[in-house]
């Protein structure tokens, strides 16, 4: 048996992972490919999402107004609106050199943002962040969902999925760290990481299969209407993610907070998502994908207007539980969407992902001058209204 792979016993497979897991598992199941591509994940999303965290010293030093914000951030998330057209190239192409393309360009771009020497130039920094995860996604989950199989397919999303978390949670901390102590410019050592360990990744991620000319074409009366109401609650929901991990650091600034105190609310909501995550994941496989995403969205909601009237201490606790229950369906609407697009499973998650995110930037730009206008805590309660209309678009989410 090589390292890395599951001895397939069946008594053990079916006791920890479930008779399926046994069935189709025999010969041994290597962990190494879900490994790779889920270390890709925490590279790509940990270089692309620490920008929130060390914003407030950005606007200082580069002297950008508090308006502009929604504009460097819609910069950052723009690109994500591609994603769909990045998933029909990774359906034709199959493969996985769009992945490490991806990653490569996230993680280079990303270490360019402290050194930008003007405002045009950090936008088109940013610009090639995005890009750099719309190739990285569509396909990177295409190949998590080829690995997997049987009942466990949430599961096993769950944790590609976890690995992106711990980029988001832990790189905003570990970004400002680094900028308190030596300054913007020595953001360029977290490109480290993925040069000594992407030729590993290269190594040990398997590549996906292109789609053939025999497979059913898309068709908009078929596929249109479920995936337009599965981006339209995928939107809703980005857009509150992408709000509250750009203001509340700005909100604990503008009260006088310290700049990795403000970093320690986006870890600790982005940290919290990794057990939502595997939690979605784990509930999808057993119950119905549709009932458990109403549910999280309906206690997130609940969660966002209790985290907007404490203070103190309770207020990372009540972070964490937001973080859980938002990030509990992010798996699920990948799944949805590839059940929906089986045939084209790149462009389906680019769809629920990316295109999605790109409505929750294309939001950002209005929250900036909102934010000028009438004030950081207005932005925040107008998620509220955000969050209710996400949970009405779940209601009418396709069966599954």
């Amino acid at each position: 048996m090589k390292p890395g792979e599951i001895e397939s016993s069946p008594d053990c497979a079916s006791a920890i992972l479930g008779p399926d897991f046994a069935a189709e598992s025999a010969g041994g199941f290597n962990l190494w490919p879900l490994f790779s591509i889920s270390w890709a994940h925490f590279l790509n999303d940990g270089a692309s999402n620490y920008l929130p965290a060390v914003l407030p010293a950005v606007l200082v030093t580069m002297h950008i107004p508090v308006a502009l914000v929604g504009v460097v951030m819609a910069a950052l998330l723009a690109g994500q609106v591609l994603q769909p057209l990045c998933g029909l190239i990774a359906d034709r192409l199959g493969g996985r050199s769009l992945v490490l393309i991806g990653v490569a360009a996230s993680t280079l771009g990303g270490a360019l943002i402290g050194i930008a020497p003007s405002y045009s130039i950090l936008i088109c920094v940013l610009l090639a962040v995005g890009m750099g995860g719309a190739v990285f996604h569509p396909q990177a989950l295409a190949v998590v969902r080829q690995i997997g199989f049987g009942s466990r397919q949430g599961l096993f999303l769950s944790t590609f999925l976890v690995g992106g978390e711990l980029g988001r949670g832990l790189w905003p901390m570990l970004a400002s760290l680094i900028v308190v102590h030596f300054g913007l410019h020595a953001l360029i050592v977290l490109a480290l990481p993925t040069l000594f360990t992407l030729p590993l990744v290269i190594k040990e991620m398997p590549s996906v299969h292109a789609r053939t000319n025999a497979a059913p074409r898309l068709s908009l009366n078929h596929h249109g209407r479920p995936l337009a109401i599965l981006v339209g609650y995928s939107g809703l929901r980005a857009a509150v993610t992408y709000s509250l991990t750009t203001f509340l650091p700005l909100m604990w600034a503008e009260k006088g907070g310290s700049l990795v105190g403000g970093a320690s609310l986006i870890t600790t909501l982005l940290t919290a998502g990794i057990f939502g995550n595997l939690a979605g994941g784990h509930l999808s496989d057993r119950f119905s994908r549709k009932s458990v995403v109403i549910a999280t969205s309906i206690l997130s909601a609940v969660l966002l207007v209790i985290l907007l009237l404490v203070q103190g201490p309770i207020l990372w606790v009540i972070l964490g539980l937001l973080g859980m229950a938002m990030f509990a369906t992010f798996p699920l609407q990948v799944l949805i969407a590839q059940d929906i697009l089986p045939d084209n499973r790149a462009l389906g998650s680019g769809l629920a992902l990316g295109f999605s995110n790109g409505i929750g930037a294309a939001a950002m730009m209005l929250f900036g001058p909102v934010a000028a206008r009438w004030g950081i805590p207005f932005v925040l309660w107008s998620n509220v209204g955000l969050a209710i209309a996400a949970v009405a678009a779940a209601t009418f989410l396709p069966p599954g």
